[in-house]
Order: C-alpha cells, then sequence, then structure tokens
C-alpha cells in the first residue's frame, strides 16, 4: 500500500500555505502579542480586532497557521465539552464551600448548573463560528449535519445509554441529542452491526485547514500582523523573546496547546507538568465511488464517532472521501512531539481495519495518514488563565474537543484580560487545575497501559458479547481520569 505519510495533515496538503517570506516583526510595542497561530490565537485576534479596531495585533507562529492540532484534527465542530464534566462540577463546589464570593462562587451557581452554563456556550460558540464563517466569506466546507455516536456491541449500548444520561444531567435538551435505534442509525450511516446510537444536531462538519486559512486571510486584511517561521521561547511580562528578535506588548496571549512545552516563562496554568502531548492518528481514503455511497448512505454528512473504548472519530469529506482517526501510538517517551505528522505503519493498518470493521463491504485505499498533538491535562479538563500582574493569558488542555472550545476560549481570554466580571469569566474552566503529571517514566507507561487496557476491553466485549463494561475497562477509565 503506498501512501502520503505526514506532511502535517491531508487538509493541509489540500490547501498548501503561501510560499512567502516572514512577515518582518513589528519593531513598536503591540496591544496584543499571540504565541500560536492556530484557532484559539486566530480566535483571539479576530474578536480583539472586533472589539479594538485601533490596537496593534501581532501573531507569532513557529511554522506556518494551522500547522498543529487547529490543521490536523477530524474537523468536527462539535457540541462536547473539553474536559471531564463531573471534574468541573466538584471543582466549582469546592470553590463554593471554600470562598462563596470567589471567582466562580460570585455567580451563585452549583457544580452541576455552573456546567449547564459551560454546555450551553459551547453550543453558542458554533452557531457565531458559522455566522463568522458566512458574514467575512470563508468557506471551509462546513455542513451542519450533526454527529452520530454507534455502538456495534451491547456493552457499547449500556455506554450510549449512560452517556445520553450524563448529557441530559449537563446540559443537554431534547432538542440537542436524539436516541435512535438501529434502524433509525442505519437510515444515517449504514455502519455494519449498529445496535442504536445517539444523533448531536448541532455538530458542523468542517475542513480544519480551511478554516485557519480563511481565518488568517482575514485578519491580515484586518491589519493583523502575522509572523510565520517565528519560533517564541522565553515569555515574560511585556517581551516575547523569538528566533528573529524580541516582540513586545501590553498583553500576550499563550496558545501552544500540546506545544506549551516549547516556551519558557511563569506562564499561569503551565507550572510543571500541566499539559502534555498525546497523539491521534488520522487516515484518509481515496475519493469513494457513487456506488460505495449508495451502500453506505452518510448523504447528511454527519460526522461518526462510536463508543469503543479506543474510540474512533470520522467524517465524510467534501470530495467524498472517508477522514478517520483515533488513537494508535497515543505517547512518546518524554513527551516528545510528533513533527510533521508521520505514522507508524502499524497504526494505519489499525485504523484501516477499524474502518472495514464499520463498512465490511467497502474497497477502498489510504491516500494519506498523519497524527498531530493534542494537549492533555492530567484530569482531561481545558483551563483558563490570566496572571493580572504579568498580563499573560494562558489557553490549554482541549483533550481533543478543541475546535469549538477554541473559539469560546479567545472569547473568555479577552473578557479575562479586559478585567470585567463577565457570563464567559464564571465558566468552571476559569483557573481550573488539573494537576501535576507523574514523572518519567511513570507517564509512559501509565498512558501506554491505559490504552492496552482499553484495547483489551474492546476485544473482551467483541469475543464475549458482553452486555456491560468489563471491570478492567471500568478500572483504566477512574486511573485516566476520564470517568464521569
Amino acid at each position: 500500500m503506498s501512501y502520503l505519510n505526514g506532511e502535517a495533515s491531508h487538509w493541509l496538503t489540500q490547501s498548501p500555505p503561501e510560499t512567502t517570506t516572514p512577515s518582518p516583526l513589528p519593531t513598536d510595542k503591540q496591544d496584543l502579542v499571540i504565541v500560536g497561530g492556530g484557532l484559539t490565537g486566530l480566535w483571539s485576534a479576530y474578536y480583539a480586532r472586533q472589539t479594538h479596531p485601533d490596537w496593534q495585533i501581532t501573531i507569532v507562529e513557529a511554522k506556518h497557521i494551522g500547522y498543529g492540532a487547529s490543521g490536523r484534527n477530524g474537523g468536527w465542530l462539535s457540541t462536547l465539552m473539553p474536559g471531564n464534566r463531573a471534574k468541573y462540577a466538584e471543582a466549582v463546589d469546592r470553590a463554593n464551600d471554600t470562598d462563596p464570593n470567589g471567582p466562580v462562587g460570585s455567580a451563585g451557581l452549583s457544580g452541576v448548573e455552573s456546567v449547564r452554563s459551560f454546555q450551553s456556550a459551547l453550543f453558542d460558540s458554533i452557531d457565531e463560528v458559522l455566522e463568522v464563517l458566512k458574514s467575512e466569506g470563508i468557506d471551509a466546507h462546513q455542513v451542519r449535519g450533526g454527529h452520530i455516536d454507534i455502538a456495534q456491541s451491547e456493552a457499547g449500548m449500556t455506554r450510549l445509554r449512560e452517556l445520553y444520561e450524563g448529557d441530559k444531567q449537563y446540559g443537554y435538551g431534547p432538542e440537542d441529542m436524539q436516541f435512535l435505534d438501529a434502524e433509525a442509525t442505519k437510515a444515517h450511516i449504514n455502519v455494519d452491526n449498529a445496535h442504536g446510537s445517539v444523533f448531536f444536531p448541532g455538530t458542523a462538519r468542517i475542513d480544519p485547514a480551511l478554516l485557519t486559512r480563511g481565518l488568517a486571510a482575514v485578519l491580515k486584511n484586518q491589519g493583523v500582523t502575522i509572523c510565520e517561521d517565528t519560533s517564541a521561547g522565553h515569555i515574560g511580562k511585556g517581551v516575547v523573546a523569538t528566533n528573529r528578535g524580541p516582540v513586545t506588548g501590553d498583553t500576550i496571549f499563550v496558545c501552544l496547546e500540546g506545544y506549551s512545552d516549547t516556551v519558557t516563562g511563569d506562564l499561569p496554568g503551565l507550572e510543571g507538568r500541566q499539559v502534555i502531548p498525546v497523539f491521534s492518528s488520522m487516515i484518509a481514503t481515496n475519493p469513494l465511488p457513487a456506488s460505495a455511497w449508495e451502500d453506505i448512505g452518510w448523504d447528511g454528512r454527519e460526522c461518526l464517532g462510536d463508543t469503543a473504548h479506543t474510540f474512533i472519530y470520522a467524517q465524510r469529506t467534501d470530495d467524498d472521501r472517508i477522514a478517520l482517526g483515533g488513537r494508535g501510538a497515543p505517547y512518546e517517551f518524554g513527551s516528545r512531539l510528533p513533527g510533521d505528522g508521520q505514522v507508524p505503519a502499524e497504526v494505519v493498518e489499525l485504523l484501516s481495519t477499524r474502518l472495514s470493521s464499520l463498512f465490511p463491504n467497502l474497497e477502498f485505499e489510504v491516500d494519506h495518514a498523519w497524527r498531530g498533538a493534542l494537549g492533555v491535562t492530567r484530569d482531561w479538563c481545558a483551563g483558563i488563565f490570566f496572571d493580572t500582574n504579568q498580563r499573560i493569558g494562558v489557553a490549554r488542555g482541549y483533550a481533543g474537543h478543541g475546535v469549538t472550545a477554541t473559539h469560546l476560549a479567545a472569547k473568555t481570554l479577552l473578557d479575562r484580560a479586559s478585567g470585567a466580571s463577565t457570563a464567559l469569566t464564571q465558566l468552571p474552566w476559569n483557573d481550573h487545575y488539573s494537576g501535576q503529571w507523574e514523572p518519567e517514566p511513570i507517564r509512559w507507561l501509565g498512558i501506554r497501559s491505559m490504552y492496552k487496557i482499553f484495547n483489551i476491553a474492546d476485544e473482551w466485549e467483541r469475543i464475549t458479547g458482553a452486555k456491560k463494561t468489563s471491570l478492567l475497562a471500568q478500572f483504566g477509565s477512574r486511573l485516566a481520569g476520564l470517568h464521569e
């Protein structure tokens, strides 16, 4: 099998960056300097420009716009929350008990109520992103077809029902999700052995590269300076040191996600081992013929997920490929980064086999494989931080659910920087401390062991036809901090 491996992602090779020399660094002090040219940084610049048209704004990016997770993801503008909802709720309840007049307690909400507000804000973000794409004329192949989580086993159906009940508790209404039986599921997408599913109509499919490239083009037209091929090093109050010289600014946002360890400084929310890069790998097939789509369906361009422990995520692309991702080879010793995204051959085979298990009659070839790094905290919860003394803000830890969350994070960072108390500054990811990751080699052993446990659990369910999640998988979920 011959396929393109790496080069960041299929999306980025279809929308290559401009081959221009880097923009000159600004010599005068900026109002806002943003480190990282992914979606958080781009949205931060966009909303800063809307609110402050006179501001001088600069983005510095080590490679090119969208090089990291923002240009390599599965293209789900989804309703999914970047974190463990129970962890957020527990943290809010503890804060209310300790300091009811604190930044979260002042909202007067319980932990569950606070998470429900968070979920509502994510729903609003999807609407707002789609409206910006429309108003700015950005074609990111956006289609609001929803997303569907499918169970292919009885144990998967048990988890699906638990997910459904949890979603109701944490802010989804009947208009936000629908429980489907096997027949209704296959009417959406004809997945083999589908027992049932939950359908979430709010999610939209997008092309990540077109989204990042489109936003960057709008920002350049609005006078935002974007300095690509500019690596940040030390970040301190009022200054970002780069390989091309210093950039000074009144306010600095650090938006590096899985690449957070590439910079130094006394940065809020990044002290110690709070964020590590966890890899997710993807494949894109050749464009499939009409006869294949007649069998598969997928006419609504829904995003497709499942309830396996080693879950997948997929979309039908604008040019009729299937792009499918999963967690093969999830972590490298010492938190090494994925470079240009080359994927081990055994992971490509694993993802191809998983695709065949969804559609056994499908004949396909892998055209492209790649992987990227998610920013993951110890409790899998994202956090938004702002140091008022240094005027440095940080957003990190989306754990794979960042396409929507980056938009909300950017608006929240700007509210934090303004000093105002708003509905966004009271959401539970503000100043959420996730704890520290274990040192090596414990970290490497723990993450590898967790995924091994999940692989064994999936295989056990397949072989035995189990109706409930295995105790081994439950143990692995609790060990990893994923259990709600």
